[in-house]
């Protein structure tokens, strides 16, 4: 890659693998003195710190061209397209094609075509993650279901799965440069399969995939639905240790009523009896969580129900994103609440996840664990554990090593150990 050339990533874990391939295919295409900023439209706060990014990348390096691409790109590429600031918008089918690369200085300022014609997901080896200890694997994109807050599948198209033999070669390539940790990533991972010659599950491509990369020792999976887990990835779970114990849910709401005018999949009772069943089968497993703090209409009761779910669910790591309307969407049609309401709830989901970290984090003082590193700089080791809490450790270790350590105590941050 041409040093010359930065690729900024806002959002999600498949933006972080997907700015990888930017960066490799700008390489191939001879690009110089470039910008990629790879979006996020997840919350209207995330499309402002895009629009902030771009201004200020354009005060600090006012020669460089800037390119915008990602889901807010491709989902409303007139606001970038009318930024003087910028260059060229390109859209998340298009970021993915070295031929975008070839005609960056064409004359069209927007190349975004429709999302909801792509029928397939491009492979594309990537050798690594730069500054990064672990690496991230796609293996599924775009989302069939239609959320009534979510814009993401109008910036992402429909579902759509890797084959398992391309999956099976770019974790051997990562594995070759060093990588000890994959995580597998994509919109709506549980959804895998089902668009695939003899439609594999999810659990069915893990297990196929461990079996033909023995030497893959761990392995994380990011978000998943809680009523579809598929009855292989229910035995990996209780039986398969290179599966990091550490889950992370796709809740939003825990109450029934919110859940429903959502038009999410799956109830509160079935929330419950996921975080059971996980932890019947790996008692040790640890649980994170998005949820929506101020969904249009939930009242202070229902607002209870998702402060219960905390406890009743044993969440540990809490993503909290404050409502904001998203345009087009059906919940922006619905009553809002007040923005300080939608503020304080948000606060208050918060305290209630910082409480449960400090609850997650005295279990594990004394146990010997081992840890990912991730940083290593004048004597002091950061990482997270197999349970993703992160960790302060004094001594020397190379990044993307995995290291034994005992737990001696906790901040309300992190964990720190002793280095065995």
């Amino acid at each position: 890659m041409s040093s010359s050339n930065q690729v900024i990533t806002l959002g999600c874990r498949l933006n972080t693998y997907e700015s990888e391939v930017i960066q490799n295919l700008a390489a191939q295409a001879g690009i110089g003195n470039t910008v990629f900023i790879n979006t996020c439209a997840v919350t209207a706060e995330a499309e402002r710190q895009a629009r902030q990014t771009i201004r200020k990348i354009h005060r600090s390096n006012p020669s460089a061209q800037i390119v915008v691409t990602g889901c807010s790109a491709q989902i409303n590429p007139s606001q970038y397209q009318n930024m003087p600031e910028v260059s060229k918008v390109i859209g998340n089918e298009e970021k993915m094609q070295l031929n975008t690369y070839m005609n960056l200085h064409s004359a069209d300022k927007v190349v975004v075509s429709d999302i909801m014609e792509v029928r397939e997901t491009a492979a594309h080896l990537v050798s690594g993650f730069d500054g990064k200890a672990r690496a991230f694997v796609q293996v599924q994109n775009g989302c069939d279901h239609r959320c009534t807050f979510c814009t993401i599948p109008y910036g992402r198209g429909n579902s759509r799965s890797v084959a398992i033999g391309e999956i099976v070669a770019q974790i051997r390539k990562l594995l070759e440069n060093g990588y000890q940790e994959i995580v597998f990533t994509g919109v709506d991972i549980t959804a895998y399969g089902a668009d695939l010659p003899g439609q594999p599950t999810l659990g069915q491509m893990i297990r196929r995939v461990l079996g033909l990369v023995p030497e893959l020792k761990r392995l994380r999976l990011s978000s998943l639905d809680p009523v579809e887990i598929d009855e292989d990835l229910w035995k990996l779970i209780g039986s398969e240790e290179k599966l990091m114990p550490h889950l992370h849910l796709s809740l939003q709401a825990g109450d029934n009523m919110i859940l429903k005018r959502m038009k999410r999949r799956h109830l509160r009772e079935d929330a419950i009896a996921f975080s059971e069943r996980a932890k019947a089968l790996r008692p040790d497993v640890v649980f994170g969580a998005d949820l929506i703090a101020g969904f249009p209409t939930e009242t202070s009761e229902m607002f209870e129900n998702s402060l219960r779910i905390v406890d009743e669910c044993s969440l540990t790591y809490l993503h909290v994103f404050p409502y904001s309307p998203r345009p087009g969407t059906p919940a922006a049609r619905m009553p809002q609440l007040d923005g300080g309401v939608i503020k304080e709830r948000a606060r208050q989901l918060r305290d209630r996840g910082e409480l449960a970290i400090a609850r997650t984090f005295e279990q594990f003082i004394g146990k010997t664990v081992n840890v990912l590193v991730e940083e290593a700089d004048q004597g002091i080791i950061k990482g997270k554990t197999d349970h993703f809490a992160p960790i302060q450790i004094a001594g020397f270790a190379g990044i993307a090593s995995v290291i034994p350590v005992k737990i001696t105590e906790r901040t309300k941050q992190h964990l720190i150990g002793q280095y065995l």
